[in-house]
């Protein structure tokens, strides 16, 4: 009798096909670019050796590409450096640091390769040398090439519950959180504000239980100034208003506004000592972010003091980071700022003179 008659009964079950897999990427930095040209065609230069997936592997770089018909452009190519009986199936892509966020890029729309014994799969022509050496890519005379890879270890079936192979309608939609906005509009309405501050000749409003559940510093100065902070205004006499507007908007939307280019490094560096001020680890970090980015030979005295009197340890690797190149350091040094930061920051300059000495300039 079919199952589908009347009085029988449906027997169903479900599986399910996985494609276990490791995902990884390798960071490869060509320090001294200029000096690699004299590679001829057809030639390369091996980076180290790295283990993903259990497998040995390296990375040939080709500075004057993998052939004759390349021979304008860097080749880079991902090589299995091991012997093995059997194929290694993979996926990758190879992009340059700089542009790629810090997350693993995702290689479905890659095409899967067998990698053989001490063989790979790459780009002849990852880019034009004349290119690269008109691009952003191309700093101090080094560029870095992230190469993303996605090895297929196995594939395998395995059963599972029939509750979890149904496939189920979706009937609701759940929007993205629009907690920030609501926040947002209370500052722009000052709607139930019980706080006035002054800065700078401007008034601001706000709500004490917003700012005392965003930083404890606020919490601390309400609680010690209890009803007497909604008789007058609260002064602020260490901030400009734009520094405090901005710090405001943080505190409501935990983002900053949006601001131009050549105001973005000043008003970070303010925006970090109110941080640190108000205890804002989030905003001091992104702060941090921003001002890696800023950092030049004419703003890399001021930003060091700064990290080095608020803490800021990844922004103080940032900037001995850029000193590390002699081109670099030899123009920090023939500039104002070193006076400036021999005034403020007087144990920089020893570690400063280290480094000197460890360069030999």
């Amino acid at each position: 009798m079919s199952s589908t008659a009347v009085g029988g009964k449906l027997e169903r079950s479900a599986s399910v096909i996985i494609a276990d897999a490791m995902i990884g990427c390798h960071i490869l930095k060509i320090d001294g670019y200029s000096r690699t040209k004299g590679t001829p065609t057809g030639e390369f230069i091996k980076s180290h050796p790295f283990t993903m997936g259990g497998h040995c592997w390296c990375i040939r770089y080709y500075p004057n590409g993998y052939d004759s018909e390349s021979a304008d452009y860097i080749s880079v190519f991902l090589i299995l450096n091991e012997s093995v009986t059997k194929a290694v199936k993979a996926q990758h892509k190879f992009s340059f640091v700089d542009d790629v966020e810090e997350q693993t890029l995702s290689l479905t729309s890659e095409d899967i390769h067998d990698f053989k014994s001490h063989h790979g799969w790459g780009q002849k022509t990852f880019i034009k040398r004349e290119a690269l050496e008109k691009s952003k890519h191309l700093k101090d005379d080094s560029f870095m090439v992230r190469c993303d890879v996605t090895i297929i270890n196995k594939i395998h079936t395995e059963e599972i519950p029939m509750a979890e192979a149904a496939t189920v309608p979706t009937f609701v939609s759940v929007p993205p959180s629009d907690l920030h906005q609501h926040l947002g509009d209370l500052l722009q309405t000052n709607k139930d504000a019980d706080v006035v501050f002054e800065v700078g000749g401007e008034t601001f409003t706000a709500h004490r239980c917003v700012l005392g559940a965003r930083s404890p510093v606020f919490s601390k100065l309400f609680g010690a100034m209890k009803e007497s902070c909604a008789a007058g205004a609260v002064r602020i006499e260490y901030m400009e208003a734009p520094v405090f507007k901005a710090l405001f908007c943080f505190i409501y939307t935990d983002s900053l506004p949006e601001m131009n280019k050549e105001d973005e490094a000043a008003m970070s560096q303010h925006l970090l000592v109110a941080a640190c001020r108000y205890n804002l680890e989030r905003l001091k970090l992104i702060c941090e972010h921003k001002l890696c980015k800023c950092i030049e030979a004419s703003t890399l005295a001021t930003i060091l003091a700064l990290a080095e009197q608020h803490h800021c340890h990844g922004l103080k690797k940032a900037c001995f980071n850029f000193l590390s190149s002699p081109v670099n350091l030899t123009a920090v040094l023939a500039s104002d700022g070193i006076e400036y930061l021999n005034r403020s920051c007087p144990s920089v300059i020893k570690e400063l003179i280290a480094k000197i000495g460890a360069l030999g300039i």
